[in-house]
């Protein structure tokens, strides 16, 4: 049952972060996001194995959202 949960609040991370990556003014921003969302996700399943889903999605997100912004910034960095 635990692990229904922890699917569902992964995927439900996914999909927010997923929705609002449009209303970002910079692909900075955009990537963080989106990586916060996905390392979020994906910290959480991976954490779960161990019995720390919610340090896993913590960790995920820091880890995700700072390659997310980096990725972007590089990006806006060309754009310019």
């Amino acid at each position: 049952m635990q692990s229904k949960w922890v699917s569902m609040i992964a995927a439900g991370g996914l999909a927010a972060a997923m929705s609002t990556a449009g209303g970002c003014e910079t692909d900075a921003q955009t990537g963080a996001l989106i990586g916060a969302g996905v390392g979020a996700g994906l910290g959480a399943v991976i954490g779960h194995q161990s019995g720390h889903a919610g340090e896993g999605a913590a960790i995920g997100a820091a880890a995700g959202g700072t390659t997310g912004f980096i990725v972007g910034n590089e990006s806006d960095k060309k754009k310019q």
